[in-house]
């Protein structure tokens, strides 16, 4: 079969050694004789297989011991009520930032919780730069700050974490595991799997001990991090195969060399492709510089007439799901961990070839 590259924004691209793992193991698990999909997450098989990965993720990202790692359910959205329900603590402030489309829905979700600063505001320039830190307008009475590190329809992303006397909590969904972090400058850490991690229909978390203990009333029993953390993320039936798949990611992930090297990786694949695109005059990307996504590189191109044939051409040549955001337009890549440096080159040649035959 013909190489094709996903440049999906997520469910994204898997690494195709993991893809052909699966493959072997789907019909029958270790020595289950089933497979993982139809075992008891109660079982020995399973049980060693979610220890393993949850060692495997505490050893990739050193994470300290005063943290619990929790598999949930409900996608990084579920994360967006399940904060302020846990985070609160009492309080009823908190602070947020507005960078783009996933920190919006947040402080929508924060807001039927508490009262939202929101601290930092993007939207004024279309979500294309960030404001210097100093600049923020932090509430100190806030019981903690939410922002989203990289926001992947507009890719726009941080290049630094902020530091401040309270807990900060990441939307990590498009940028764990690309590179290497300091978990204890966090107080919650989650992400959807869809991009990075595995299949949808999980959602890691993070989440410092002392943060744990203090849901806000009549919160379901399934959004209280202590109940999750209490029952070794079992409390009911968890998303078993996207578990297992996520334990094959982080695996792959440690024979590459782990995540200083999956930061080399991603940031080479990405200065491939901006530089292609600031060496045309056909291709342009909006955001500045400092602040250009490692993960979603979207580009518009001169004359928008041609987006359709541009989505047709690569599709043709195997380069697929290119399509940019609606709310953006033009084109989207994103070049999540399982893109290989092969599949940007390729995408690069073809955006150098519709240039000559069409700028």
């Amino acid at each position: 079969m013909t190489q094709a590259y996903n440049f999906s924004a997520g469910p994204a691209m898997l690494p195709r050694q993991v893809l052909k793992k699966i493959q072997q193991e789907l019909l029958d698990y270790g020595n289950a004789k089933a497979s993982v999909m139809e075992i008891s997450h109660r079982g020995f098989d399973f049980m060693e297989l979610a220890q393993r990965s949850e060692k495997d993720l505490r050893e990739l990202m050193h994470i300290p011991d005063n943290y619990k790692v929790l598999f949930l359910q409900g996608g990084a959205s579920a994360q967006f009520s399940m904060v302020p329900a846990n985070l609160l603590r009492g309080k009823t402030k908190a602070n947020y930032t507005h960078t783009g489309h996933w920190s919006k829905k947040a402080i929508a979700e924060g807001r039927r919780y508490c009262d939202v600063n929101i601290c930092t505001d993007s939207s004024t320039n279309k979500y294309t730069d960030i404001e210097d830190f100093s600049d923020w307008n932090i509430d100190p009475d806030g019981a903690y700050l939410h922002y989203t590190p990289n926001e992947t329809i507009a890719g726009l992303e941080f290049d630094y974490t902020p530091e401040l006397d309270m807990p900060l909590v990441a939307d990590m969904s498009s940028t764990i595991l690309s590179r290497e972090i300091d978990v204890s400058k966090y107080g919650v850490i989650y992400a959807g799997a869809q991009k990075n991690i595995g299949p949808a229909g999980l959602t890691v978390v993070i989440v410092r001990e002392d943060l744990i203990g203090q849901v806000v009333d009549s919160q379901p029993a399934l959004f209280d991090y202590s109940i999750q953390a209490n029952n070794d993320s079992m409390y009911n039936t968890p998303a078993t195969f996207s578990w297992y798949v996520a334990g094959c990611v982080f695996e792959w992930i440690k024979e590459q060399g782990g995540l200083s090297s999956m930061a080399k990786i991603n940031q080479t694949k990405a200065q491939t492709l901006y530089r292609a695109i600031d060496n045309s005059d056909f291709y342009s990307n909006p955001v500045a510089s400092k602040y250009r996504s490692w993960m979603n590189v979207p580009f518009l191109l001169a004359d928008d007439k041609l987006n359709g044939l541009f989505l047709e051409r690569s599709a043709d040549a195997n380069l697929l799901t290119l399509k940019g955001h609606r709310s953006v337009g033009g084109m989207r890549a994103s070049i999540y961990n399982a893109m290989p440096q092969e599949g940007v080159d390729a995408l690069v040649d073809f955006m150098n070839n519709f240039e000559k035959d069409y700028g």
